[in-house]
């Protein structure tokens, strides 16, 4: 059986892929998004307990190998699933879309961290779309000078900044309906995610000459890495 980590679009369609081809597999959902998309096959939803819950369930389930395809910025299940990988000697695969690029025509300004971005953002305007997901929203809730355009999958819990407008929304979107969005505010804020699903911001920036200010990924432990679907496919059936 194999252990697919994370509720990204490519674990869904990896899960779908490795499913037709009669490969068994199980989805592990962090349980954060009230209403996950699910993909097919088997699915569990929460945490493991740390790296040795981890590598107790892949010693238990007979765990044969773990794709991580997790969210680019999921940082601690990463760091969690290579430690237990190592221990229970469990073949590891990181599936990692490529992070965005900027070109010619973008206004990009780079932020190491949330609290980074912060720190930047008062320099870059007065009025704010805040795209970086509900969890980081407290490292600007200092920030009483500003105007917030919060947008998150689930209503986040406080502290949050005080002068903000909250909408809830879930990708992909529309590049028309991004324009406007960015038609109201100075500068966007967004983690480097990847992929198509939430680029259509940077179109809508790149032609409206806004600035971005893009949070750049967390470093992963070292381990194999697939950049597409396919690939994963292949190292898994290559198991």
């Amino acid at each position: 059986m194999i252990l697919i980590l994370g509720g990204t679009g490519e674990a869904r369609q990896l899960a779908e892929v490795l499913s037709a081809r009669g490969v068994r597999v199980v989805s592990s959902l962090a349980g954060r998004v009230a209403r996950p998309k699910l993909p097919v096959g088997e699915v569990r939803v929460g945490g493991f307990g740390g790296p040795d819950g981890l590598a107790a369930y892949l010693r238990e389930n007979r765990i044969e190998a773990v794709v991580d395809a997790t969210h680019p910025f999921a940082e601690r299940i990463g760091a969690n699933a290579a430690k237990a990988a190592k221990v229970t000697q469990t073949p590891l695969l990181r599936l990692a879309r490529p992070g965005w690029q900027a070109g010619p025509r973008d206004v990009w300004h780079w932020a190491d961290d949330l609290a980074d971005a912060a720190r930047q953002l008062p320099d870059l305007g007065k009025r704010v779309f805040l795209t970086s997901g509900r969890q980081g929203l407290p490292a600007f809730a200092h920030l009483d000078d500003l105007w917030f355009l919060i947008r998150c999958v689930d209503p986040p819990e406080p502290p949050l900044p005080r002068h903000h407008e909250l909408l809830l929304a879930r990708g992909p979107y529309e590049v028309a309906a991004e324009r406007e969005l960015l038609g109201r505010v100075d500068v966007l804020v967004t983690k480097d995610s990847g992929g198509p699903q939430t680029s259509a911001k940077l179109t809508a920036a790149r032609e409206l000459g806004k600035p971005v200010l893009v949070i750049r990924r967390p470093p992963r432990p070292a381990t194999e890495t697939a950049e597409t679907v396919p690939d994963a496919v292949e190292w898994v059936l290559h198991r």
